[in-house]
């Protein structure tokens, strides 16, 4: 089921692979586009993710309906608007990617349509990846399934029949390194609405790595949806939400991102494998069990009862399991109280 990035095994029982999305969050700034990388490296992410496409290629310059956006963080725009102002220059492409090939971290992007792919082609992507609302395009996931390259799909707003089609496309199209990213593209997603009960249902139906494009405010959906199974979170990532943007509001900031990276590696560890008996940590404290002990003197030819003899802690006697064993038996010499029951006490 996994696959690899570059250096990263990507699937169950692997470090969690952390993409930081800059999507808008460079505010038309190559500079902080740059400082950006900087800070998601110092994050503790594995990876940067950008977005390819030109306010043409992904919708059309109308002022009407329904190209006005209604009911959301950028009510009263147009989306031909809203994509100029967050796009991404193509030219800033290859010296971003250089950068984070500097800083060590995988770069990578989503496109928005053919030409887009093409050009993350020659820019030499390890992989690409389709965003929620591109779902439905099956075209666009076709034609990034042909590179032969690993193909991350976003689920935001789908059916399960929506994903079942667009992973049939990516495998019928020649995609053997597939992983769904489970995500409420809401901006920001409410948490009565992230269910993220659906992560393991979803690796166990289509049999790929899981993870989540987290669009809550915070960390905490990054964590549960780690304990829940997720491989991959993804998480937009903002020098400083004072600084605005069409992304800020739903972004961490590198210090909040840090600790989110901090909150995923912790869960890993916690998560470690099944496993039973006395971790080596617990081992120190075997000997603070219960176990049986004389609890009143005791003469030698009297009979062993719950009056004399009871279940304390340390774990110097018997175990209190084999208490039946001593019921009623006659005590073989004087017994001392605070003395550990043993087998040769008793006739």
């Amino acid at each position: 089921m996994s696959f690899f990035v570059g250096g990263c095994a990507i699937g169950p029982n692997n470090p969690t692979w952390i993409i930081a999305e800059i999507s808008a969050n460079h505010g038309g700034s190559f500079e902080r586009a740059l400082e950006t990388l900087r800070a998601i490296k110092n994050a503790g992410a594995d990876a940067v993710k950008i977005q390819t496409y030109t306010p043409d290629s992904i919708t059309l310059d109308l002022h009407q309906p329904p190209f006005v956006i209604e009911g959301t963080l950028w009510h009263g725009r147009t989306l031909h608007e809203l994509y100029a102002q967050a796009m991404t220059p193509y030219e800033w492409h290859a010296p971003l990617r250089d950068e984070a090939k500097k800083l060590g971290l995988e770069f990578f992007s989503s496109a928005f349509d053919a030409h887009a792919v093409d050009f993350l082609e020659e820019l030499g992507v390890p992989l690409h990846k389709i965003a929620s609302f591109e779902l439905v395009d099956l075209p666009l996931i076709e034609k990034m399934a042909r590179t032969g390259k690993p193909l991350i799909l976003s689920t935001g707003m789908a059916t399960l029949g929506e994903i079942e089609e667009a992973v049939n496309a990516a495998r019928g199209a020649g995609c053997e390194e597939l992983a769904l990213l489970w995500c409420n593209s809401a901006y920001p997603a409410p948490p009565d609405e992230m269910n993220l009960r659906s992560i393991p249902h979803l690796a166990q139906t289509f049999g790929v790595p899981v993870g989540l494009s987290d669009h809550t405010l915070g960390t905490t959906a990054a964590t549960v949806a780690v304990a829940l199974g997720a491989s991959i979170i993804e998480k937009h990532f903002t020098i400083s939400r004072a600084a605005g943007g069409p992304d800020a509001a739903f972004s961490l900031e590198p210090h909040e991102f840090a600790q989110m990276v901090s909150q995923v590696r912790d869960v890993e560890k916690m998560l470690g494998e099944v496993k039973y008996g006395p971790r080596e940590t617990e081992k120190v404290s075997l000997k603070f069990r219960r176990s049986l002990w004389v609890t009143q003197n005791v003469r030698k030819g009297e009979l062993l009862t719950e009056e004399n003899v009871g279940s304390r802690r340390p774990a110097n006697g018997l175990s209190p399991k084999f208490w039946s064993n001593a019921r009623g038996k006659i005590a073989r010499r004087d017994l001392t109280l605070g003395e550990p029951l043993t087998w040769e006490m008793w006739e």
